[in-house]
């Protein structure tokens, strides 16, 4: 069982509970509450089925009694690579109940990035679809098993599991005694979510309930959410933002869920009208391709009336777009992180000015602040280094002590985001300081691939940067020096990122072979420049075309 050290302090307990932003309630007190309100109620509608409330609890019930039987623990870590589907919210229900730590991994992970996130959590169970998207996660997981003694068991979802492995069907139909457990408390940690940074491999950010629970309270007051809203989420709940929106905010309300696994904006018009969906959100890509599903004239989304964007840059010029062909959905902008959830956010009625020309403003309980290299106050418009404090904030990362206190000024979280900051206290994104790219809302950490990059032997030097795309904002181009006497194509460097188990995801999708890379006076690559040329060529692409 891991030990937590986390930079949560007595101080900060008695603060946020004393202020109200801290409840101490756990996610399965709310599903109590929905149960004994609406027990017959649909609670998840997936790509395979539906469930209401009452059956819900009866399979986390269920579910619990079976992680222990497994011999889990509180404070033991269950790690679940599941795509949007019914069985990650019961496990994550269970695991809650009985005070497992869920550990959030992407579907879209593969053997170099799962097998740091499992050892970095010492996961002792592991929670696979069989197929999904064509890719063979039994496969996966028996490949990288022997580097794993702490993981003692591997729960396959789906039609196929070994002996070696627990089947999902087997798992839930088998009966087990109740056993009593002393229920965990809302300032333990409950969530392990990896984020990547500019510093390399996924770094695993700890939550406990209480930090976790807030910003969802303040977004439901925020956007006036309420128990009859149905909320769609197509962004991976294995993700902070599909899984605060899509796993937590609809139990902490007792609404509905609509989770599509796999995304297409024609079937998300298609759900709209067929379930009523009232609310969703995801990043400025899930919006545009939203805008040009064909079928957006031909449905009934009458019921349809906020979208939450984030998770990257946000063209202006998208936001105007929606108010013209959804006029009657009130887009709002919103900025935040994995460590933070969302910090800043455009309100209900707030003037045309302040929703598509910002970020928004700190959510209740939350603030923020733009400061100098020396974290000395700027003036409102003058950019800066974005800060943040307040309940919402992790608790550290796992095992990364001093990397924790590094990013801390106090209690003023350090998020490596440049900003404006006007009078009335809206921000504007204006760039980042760390070495990311955001393809879709979702991060590529840039120093990691480069990194792999050069275990190639054709590879002399590589820098990766962000490219513009019309749709998912930016897509990552490799420069790359090769070796003397070396050739590097497209499919070579493709083939040799799945070789060692990069994230499809992660792979640059357009190579430059370069015979020298623009640096400054200390032989550092001048990225900057790399970006302003990609970004001329695909300038003068479009004009062209």
């Amino acid at each position: 069982m891991p030990s937590f050290n986390t930079r949560l302090t007595a101080e900060q307990i008695l603060r946020y509970t004393a202020s109200g932003a801290w409840p101490n309630r756990l996610l399965t007190d709310f599903l109590d509450d929905a149960v004994a309100a609406t027990p017959d109620k649909l609670a998840i509608i997936d790509s395979r089925g539906a469930i209401t409330y009452r059956d819900l609890a009866d399979q986390v019930t269920r579910c619990a009694h079976g992680l222990l039987a497994l011999d889990l623990r509180a404070g033991d870590v269950m790690a679940l690579q599941l795509p949007n589907w019914k069985e990650f919210l019961i496990l994550h229900l269970a695991a809650t109940r009985i005070g497992v730590v869920s550990s959030l991994i992407t579907p879209g992970s593969r053997d170099r990035e799962l097998t740091h996130m499992l050892q970095l959590s010492d996961a002792c169970l592991l929670v696979i679809p069989d197929q999904f998207r064509g890719h063979d996660y039994r496969a996966m997981a028996a490949r990288l098993r022997g580097e794993l003694p702490q993981l003692r068991h591997i729960l396959v979802v789906g039609q196929t599991a070994a002996p070696s492995e627990i089947a999902w069907e087997t798992f839930m139909a088998t009966a087990h005694a109740p056993r009593d457990v002393p229920p965990p408390h809302a300032n333990d940690v409950t969530e392990i979510v990896f984020t990547s940074g500019a510093t390399g491999e996924p770094k695993g950010v700890m939550h406990t309930s209480n930090t976790i629970v807030a910003p969802q309270l303040a977004l439901a007051a925020s956007l006036q959410l309420k128990r009859d809203d149905v909320i769609h989420i197509a962004s991976t709940i294995a993700h902070q933002t599909g899984f605060l929106n899509g796993v937590r905010l609809p139990i902490q309300l007792g609404s509905t869920v609509v989770l599509q696994d796999v995304w297409n904006a024609e079937q998300m018009v298609e759900w709209i009208a067929r379930h009523r969906i009232t609310v969703s959100s995801g990043s400025a890509t899930f919006l545009l391709d939203l805008l040009r599903a064909k079928n957006l004239a031909h449905c009934d989304l009458s019921s349809f009336r906020i979208f939450r964007c984030g998770g990257g840059p946000i063209p202006r010029a998208l936001l105007v777009e929606a108010r013209e062909k959804l006029p009657h959905v009130g887009i709002h902008c919103g900025w935040g992180q994995t460590e933070n959830a969302v910090v800043t956010l455009t309100r209900i009625g707030a003037p045309d000015e302040k929703l598509l020309t910002t970020d928004g403003c700190a959510q209740p309980g939350m603030d923020v602040r733009v400061v100098d290299d020396k974290n000395q106050l700027l003036p409102p418009g003058t950019e800066g280094r974005l800060q943040c404090r307040g309940p919402f904030m992790f608790v550290g990362y796992i095992k990364q002590e001093t990397l924790t206190r590094e990013n801390f000024d106090g209690d003023w979280f350090d998020t490596g985001d440049l900003a404006t900051l006007d009078a009335e206290g809206f921000i504007r994104i204006t760039g980042r300081l760390k070495d990311i790219i955001i393809r879709g809302g979702e991060n590529i950490p840039v120093k990691y691939v480069e990194d792999i990059l050069y275990e190639d032997p054709r590879v002399q030097d590589a820098a990766i940067v962000a490219m513009p795309d019309p749709r998912l904002g930016e897509r990552a181009c490799a420069f790359v020096i090769c070796r003397e006497g070396k050739l590097l194509d497209m499919p070579g460097m493709q083939t040799f990122l799945a070789e060692r188990g990069v994230a499809k995801v992660y792979w640059p999708e357009r190579l430059e072979i370069a015979q020298e890379l623009p640096r400054t006076a200390n032989g550092k690559i001048r990225k900057a420049d790399l970006r302003a040329r990609i970004a001329r060529e695909a300038g003068a692409r479009k004009h062209s075309a």
